[in-house]
């Protein structure tokens, strides 16, 4: 269990803080992350890593000459939100470009994807490197839906190291490229981890059981084995990677014996005792093997195996110096910390123009009604956890509740600075978004904001611009997240409401009576998603699990619904 904390929901922040105060020589703290205290050369392409905290040594202490050159931070086991990488990315920009490196998850996805995105809006040449290498999450015939685990290491650092060695933007990619391609794990688990003020942990393993191919936000193996002995429990990690070996390669590989968290050196040490046999009759060669901890979850105990296929060129990258805080090959000339500005590390604060009477009266209606829903949700958060912990990591109620929260904060300030109803909701998403990270802040996010610009602040929205407001949210939703009904989504409780709301505003129905049907349908469609298996995101390797749970991203949509209802005014 995390013990050591103050308020759960400030835990990454103060972690992140703490990091960078004891590598001062070697980082240097920007908003929601770090990079280099002494910067690459102006032209240098450079690699941001990032994702969820929880996980280090990844992905901060990756941060030096001949790795990354920056680091984004979320929220524990969230995704950072699409501001946070913008502005991250931003700070680490050489001139060169920024290639944006995360584990394969939904939120990532979304969030990367769209930081990259806006810094090509800018004229900033931003492209996706998506971690894919564990073969427990699917099969190989479905490479690009695997999740990225201990992988993340290798890829990095070769990717790191082609930047390093002044390869231009493409170039630096086909290598990204190939490490990826080359690069397969799987993993165990003996126990769940525990989110920091949480007193039970996401999953159990039972007493003298393993699970099998664990994810590593907390998510549950995807089956269980009896406890076996440290010979066996190595062939079982090294086997899956066996199957995968490419059609005529020479043996050389770069191997990475993973602990989670809580399981001791010591341990991982007999492993790697058995696995040096196992590999040798395999016939493989380890290049610059590494055993230690890389990329953890918190307090799992558990281990996992990764390995990269090696050519001419991934073994020099592979093997090239590097100097970040935890992790380092050969010998590098630390630089001194730079004087220079070495970008911009923060998103401009909004412009907030007053609106009229009328449409400051709608703001403080909006304002208010997202103080309802955030109320609501942090009540709601510990069965939305559970919920989520059936198939997913369980943080599900508490992004929400820290999104909302966030969100209702940002609209009362927007409020005393005279916002309409449109400028309320907008930068209340944009709030719930950071707040919140992963994939639901990230949806929630870009729906408020689509809503709110589909209101405006000329005067008090009409019945009929709510409603389209609504169908804004919907299509941008689904534009970003990619899910239909089915899926077991959010989206299954989205469609239904937006329908009924657009048909019943279309009949003439008075907005609190839509509005109320609407909802209801939402919940009646929210209960049904227990009959479904998810087709996408965390959740979907460990679907079985799901079935006859309902989808908490419905549940908690169809609750804010029912809400909103309850407190529209008459």
């Amino acid at each position: 269990m995390t013990k050591v904390f103050d308020k759960p929901e400030d835990f990454a922040a103060a972690a992140l803080a703490g990091f960078c105060a004891a590598n001062a020589d070697r980082v240097r703290a920007v908003a929601h992350g770090a990079v280099r205290a002494a910067p690459g050369p102006r032209g240098k392409v450079a690699l941001l890593v990032g994702g969820g905290s929880g996980h280090y040594p990844a992905f901060l202490g990756y941060v030096g000459t001949g790795l990354a050159d920056a680091a984004v931070a979320g929220d524990v086991f969230a995704s950072p939100s699409t501001a946070w990488i913008h502005g991250v990315a931003k700070a680490a920009n050489r001139g060169g470009g920024v290639i944006l490196g995360f584990g394969n998850y939904a939120g990532d996805v979304l969030n990367f994807g769209s930081a990259a995105e806006r810094l090509r809006a800018e004229g900033i040449d931003a492209r996706i490197l998506a971690v894919t290498d564990d073969v427990a999450s699917a099969g190989a015939d479905e490479r690009a839906r695997r999740r990225g685990v201990a992988g993340d290491l290798p890829v990095f650092k070769i990717t790191g190291a082609a930047a390093e060695a002044g390869l231009d933007m493409d170039a630096v990619m086909a290598v990204a490229g190939r490490a990826n391609d080359a690069t397969v794990s799987f993993g165990v688990a003996f126990d769940g981890c525990t989110l920091p003020g949480q007193g039970t942990p996401l999953f159990t393993v039972d007493a003298g059981q393993v699970g099998m191919g664990l994810g590593i936000h907390g998510e549950p193996g995807i089956s269980t084995r009896p406890m076996m002995p440290a010979a066996d429990l190595a062939r079982t990690l090294l086997d899956p990677l066996l199957a995968e070996r490419p059609a005529g390669h020479d043996g050389r590989v770069a191997v990475i014996l993973n602990g989670l968290g809580r399981t001791k050196y010591e341990e991982l040490f007999v492993l790697w005792h058995h696995l040096t046999g196992l590999l040798s009759d395999a016939g493989l060669t380890p290049v610059d093997p590494e055993v230690g901890e890389f990329v953890t979850s918190l307090d799992m105990a558990g281990c996992s195996l990764t390995l990269t296929w090696l050519d001419d060129e991934l073994e020099g990258y592979w093997r090239a110096p590097a100097d970040a805080p935890a992790f380092r090959k050969g010998t590098v000339a630390r630089p001194a910390a730079a004087a220079e500005d070495i970008g911009a590390d923060a998103e401009s604060a909004a412009q907030i123009v007053a609106a009229g009477p009328d449409a400051q009266s709608a703001g403080r209606c909006v304002a208010a009604l997202i103080g309802h829903v955030a109320r609501a949700l942090a009540d709601a958060e510990e069965e939305l956890g559970r919920i989520d912990a059936q198939a997913g990591d369980g943080d599900h109620g508490q992004g929400m509740a820290r999104g909302s929260a966030a969100a209702a904060d940002a609209a009362e300030k927007a409020v005393q600075a005279g916002a309409g109803a449109g400028t309320v909701l907008s930068l209340a998403g944009d709030a719930w978004a950071d707040r919140a990270g992963g994939t639901s802040g990230a949806l929630w996010g870009v729906a408020l904001r689509a809503w709110g610009q589909a209101l405006g602040d000329d005067g008090k929205p009409s019945v009929q611009a709510v409603a389209q407001g609504a169908q804004a949210a919907h299509d941008a939703i689904v534009r970003l997240g990619g899910a239909q009904v089915g899926d077991k989504t959010l989206v299954d409780s989205l469609v239904p409401f937006v329908q009924v709301l657009n048909d019943r505003v279309a009949a003439g129905d008075p907005l609190g009576i839509a509005w109320a049907a609407a909802a209801a349908r939402s919940t009646e469609a929210a209960d049904a998603t227990a009959q479904l298996t998810p087709r996408l995101g965390r959740a979907r390797p460990l679907a079985e699990r799901s079935l006859g749970h309902p989808d908490a991203g419905a549940v908690s949509l169809a609750l804010c619904a029912r809400v909103v209802g309850a407190n529209l005014p008459g």
